[in-house]
């Protein structure tokens, strides 16, 4: 009876993967004395770790939020077309998102220090390359600047998602992957008034403030962090793929529409900013400039107060992350399809229906984070977080074009659409990710 209960409370347990689950596992863990970070009381003792930690996608979101006040002013002083200009965008999610996998498999290579240090250097190097583009006024050095902070991109945030795994066990983890989600959402609220307020400098000064954003999170990273030193050699890549085939193919139901989920959520959250920012500049709103960059913020800091206190309270709880999960997707199927009546009649009423479909997301989040980094063991950590980051990053590039092309069919159909996505993925993910108990890791 006894040990059942350990198995129970320190085991992973999915529905689909229980009869997995070895008792072993659960012996093994049931003796180990718990560490500081285990038992979850370590948190405040870790607080630049976690400013350190959170500080990587702080500065990965500005890469694109900071740049959409700007992208007006791109097509008038580099002579572009509309599709150009949104390439600035979606080139750099494009390629970080291609990329991220290949950062994945060789953070767990050699350290996660090893790639985020470089891709920090090379995210900052290239946002110069990007400005002298602006002020050179060359389109193709501007959009080369971009692909290569894509790449330096791909080994920031999704590498720091996985060495919080590492650093952190118990509700200490689920705290450190809720702030980088809160961090992430803080960079979206911030970067649509910091690219405003530095666009009154100089339309071109947002590409170098990226160098010193990136300076600041690569001091925090080398002096804050100490990665955990690896307890074996890794496997060669023939092996390595082979693990990672096998973790797919034995938790592959509920991990893809995880992945899935996440995407989703990405996906509306960006192509909801494109579409406040395109209807908020047009009668009879006529907002612009910094105070349209504030709007844009609403929505998002709903999501960065719910994805914080999410992450803060989940504790690796995971009948609390399955009731908040699917209460996450319900407020978001809701909330846009009442957006499907309600898109112009009250703006007010409309960018409250966004902040709580940002909430939803915001609930949603923070739990895929913490059960995608504790399904797997280190050594494969780094390119299942990678994959899952990969497929956010590309929600991130489809959404405004997609939002687009959708609204030029018809405003109403954006949000049927977008509606119906988010009801199947509750569908998906009421049936296929089922945690329950205390999830281990």
């Amino acid at each position: 009876m006894e040990k059942a209960k350990s198995k129970g409370k320190l085991s992973v347990v999915f529905e689909s993967d229980i009869s997995r689950e070895y008792e072993a596992t659960g012996q093994a863990k049931a003796k180990r004395p718990k560490s500081k970070n285990e038992a979850g009381t370590g948190a405040k003792g870790h607080l630049w770790e976690f400013i350190a930690i959170a500080s990587v996608p702080l500065v990965l979101v500005l890469g694109n939020s900071m740049i959409v006040p700007v992208l007006p002013d791109i097509r008038e002083k580099l002579g572009v077309s509309q599709f150009q200009s949104s390439l600035v965008i979606t080139l750099f999610s494009v390629t970080a998102g291609l990329v991220i996998p290949v950062s994945g498999y060789l953070s767990d290579r050699f350290s996660r220090k090893a790639i985020i240090i470089p891709s920090l250097i090379i995210y900052g190097a290239a946002g110069i390359v990007a400005g002298l583009g602006a002020v050179w006024n060359s389109y193709a050095i501007l959009i080369v600047g971009r692909a290569i902070q894509g790449l330096g991109a791909a080994g920031t945030a999704p590498i720091a998602m996985a060495l919080a795994g590492d650093l952190y066990k118990g509700g200490t983890e689920s705290k450190a992957l809720g702030l980088t989600e809160a961090a992430n959402g803080t960079g979206k609220v911030l970067s649509p008034i910091l690219g405003s307020l530095l666009a009154l400098i100089v339309w071109h000064a947002a590409f170098f403030a990226f160098p010193v954003f990136c300076l600041l999170s690569l001091l925090a990273v080398v002096f804050l962090l100490k990665e955990p030193k690896k307890t074996k050699e890794p496997p060669k890549l023939g092996e390595y793929m082979r693990q990672i085939g096998a973790i797919l193919k034995e938790k592959g139901s509920w991990l893809i529409t995880a992945f899935f989920a996440g995407s989703l959520a990405l996906f509306v959250l960006f192509g909801v900013l494109f579409y406040l920012s395109d209807i908020l500049e047009k009668p009879p709103y006529s907002i612009d400039g910094v105070m349209k960059g504030f709007v844009l913020a609403i929505p998002l800091l709903g999501q960065v107060v719910t994805s914080y206190t999410t992450g803060a309270n989940i504790k690796k709880n995971g009948t609390l992350m399955r009731w908040l999960m699917n209460i996450g997707l319900t407020l978001m199927t809701v909330a846009l399809s009442l957006c499907i009546f309600l898109y112009d009649k009250n703006i007010y009423l409309f960018i409250g229906l966004l902040t709580l479909s940002s909430i939803g997301s915001g609930l949603l989040l923070p739990c895929l984070n913490t059960m995608i980094a504790g399904s797997v063991e280190r050594d494969q950590r780094g390119m299942i977080t990678s994959i899952y980051n990969s497929l956010r990053f590309l929600g991130v590039a489809f959404g405004p074009p997609l939002f687009s092309w959708m609204m030029d069919i018809s405003h109403r159909i954006v949000f049927i659409s977008v509606a119906s996505m988010a009801l199947l993925t509750l569908a998906f993910v009421f049936f296929l990710i089922k945690p329950k108990g205390q999830l281990s890791g």
